[in-house]
């Protein structure tokens, strides 16, 4: 616990930028920070690869340290924000160094967190200092302390939501304004919700899996899972199929889903077809939404901003006051000797309805031997939409199957890539149940 009357010394590591909004939000805030915890706070050590970068906003070249290992021999900080965002590496290094050297340690990183959190979680209880992660996970929305907290005595069964702000962005735009997905993109790497670099980890769906495992272990006390599951991303979702789903009453959204099947964890991110009737399909825009089924609580939904620093920082800032407070508790609820491992359940079984686009020869028997081999595999039609093209002599097909097995639909649709009617691979989006 920090003593009261002393000057609490922090240190950041990782100017990008969050970790430059973070440094300014600190500094302009230092007043509001000690009249709510009582307690004075100063900057005096930064870090990051490249002092010279220009940057949002201006600091203190004084206190910069290149290499950010040096910062512990020097400086004798109580809290660390580390904002590299790498899942090893110096990330994980200065973490390590931070926890063995009893320092308090703040972090958005997901990736490190999905990775190495239970070997980190046990290093702090070890030595008695926080690890927060509240920034991890849903950008500004508080969902990590309220799973810890909020909802302790509950008994979560299923945590699920929208998880990253900017492939929801896209999806919306992509629906709004009737623009290509890599026009989107564009505007959302210079808005900044995407990295302009490369934002494959959004797009990819790695950022939403490394969420939804963290949230995982923290719904159901358990280990955080290492199982080979179903992630997709938005990649390959085009307008004619945002289009298309729009017409039926539905919207894409790329949804992370962790539950409790039959006392087994399962776990997914992919794009899912939802109503535009329901909670969930309403969330547009950079908004994460989060949604947790438990007993005795019933359903609770959490919603708020998921990208962008200012959202980030805000989570940070709530991860420092509970230190500031005084509030040492465990990273993920529960004592780490307590937290188990749980058998994973097969993904092969796990069933959805389905949306195929087919783009064939417009000619006789072609729809016929479409859902003939659908039936081969046991899955059946529950509605059919062709569009002929004469001018190109071509169909567009589009079939929404009743609920089969994701086995099922992986055989069925390996058959289809070989075929001669077929002009372009198929689309395959699921319906969310």
């Amino acid at each position: 616990m920090i003593e009261m009357n002393k000057i609490v010394k922090i240190g950041i590591i990782g100017l990008g930028q969050i970790g430059i909004y973070l440094y300014n939000e600190l500094n302009i805030k230092k007043k509001e920070i000690e009249k709510k915890t009582g307690k004075r706070i100063k900057i005096v050590a930064i870090s990051a690869k490249n002092k010279n970068k220009k940057r949002r906003f201006k600091f203190s070249k004084k206190i910069f340290y290149k290499n950010p290992l040096q910062i512990f021999k020097n400086e004798n900080i109580d809290i660390l924000f580390e904002c590299v965002g790498l899942s090893d590496g110096i990330s994980k290094k200065v973490v390590e160094t931070a926890l063995k050297n009893k320092i308090n340690v703040i972090t958005p990183n997901k990736a490190l967190i999905a990775k190495h959190g239970d070997y980190l979680a046990k290093l702090a209880e070890k030595n008695n200092v926080c690890l927060e992660f509240e920034a991890s996970v849903a950008g500004g929305i508080p969902i990590v302390r309220t799973i810890k907290e909020g909802l302790a005595t509950n008994k979560i069964n299923k945590v699920y939501g929208i998880l990253n702000g900017t492939t929801n962005y896209i999806l919306s735009e992509m629906e709004n304004n009737n623009e290509s997905f890599k026009r989107v993109l564009q505007k959302a790497q210079k808005l900044g919700y995407a990295e302009p670099g490369n934002p494959k980890l959004d797009l990819n769906g790695f950022d939403a899996f490394a969420k939804i495992r963290i949230l995982s272990s923290l719904s159901f006390n358990t280990k955080i899972s290492k199982a080979n599951c179903i992630m997709e991303g938005i990649e390959n979702i085009k307008l004619e199929d945002i289009k298309i789903a729009s017409q039926l009453g539905l919207r894409v959204k790329l949804l992370g889903i962790s539950e409790i099947i039959n006392n087994q964890l399962f776990e997914t991110v992919h794009p899912c077809l939802v109503s535009k009737k329901t909670y969930i399909g309403n969330v547009n825009g950079v908004m994460n939404a989060v949604i947790t089924e438990g007993k005795p609580v019933g359903e609770s939904i959490l919603q708020g901003e998921g990208a962008g620093p200012g959202p980030t920082s805000s989570s940070l800032l709530s991860d420092l006051f509970s230190i500031l407070r005084g509030n040492i508790k465990y990273p993920f609820g529960i004592e780490s000797v307590k937290r188990k491992k749980i058998t994973i359940f097969n993904k092969n079984n796990y069933k959805n309805s389905l949306y195929l686009r087919f783009i064939v020869k417009d000619k006789q028997g072609v729809l016929s031997s479409i859902t003939n081999r659908l039936a081969k595999y046991k899955i059946s039609v529950k509605r059919i939409i062709q569009t002929p093209d004469k001018a190109n002599k071509e169909a567009t097909i589009i079939i929404i199957t009743h609920k089969t097995s994701e086995i099922n639909a992986n055989k069925c649709l390996s058959i289809f890539k070989n075929n001669n009617n077929t002009l372009k691979f198929l689309t395959l989006i699921r319906l969310y149940n």
